[in-house]
């Protein structure tokens, strides 16, 4: 579930390895691109912690974070 907090929308993901973890992000940042809507995220070993705000905005959480969000929960591994 992704968490709303400190004016960013972030959810931690687990996967298998650190294989999983990369072809996931991968994914993600294709995703981003094509959306123009790049994440601050980070990885160790198996899990990917990713955080979204509208820096256009002001650093604040919009509907096109949640947009995104709902994109990227969509990602099959």
């Amino acid at each position: 579930m992704w968490k709303e907090e400190n004016n960013r929308l972030s959810k931690t993901f687990k996967f298998g390895n650190f294989v999983e973890a990369f072809g996931f992000m991968t994914k993600v940042a294709l995703l981003a691109e094509k959306y123009n809507h790049h994440p601050y995220w980070t990885n160790v070993y198996n899990t990917v912690t990713i955080e979204l705000n509208t820096h256009d905005a002001g650093d604040i959480v919009t509907a096109k974070d949640h947009d995104l969000a709902n994109k990227i929960d969509k990602i099959k591994v």
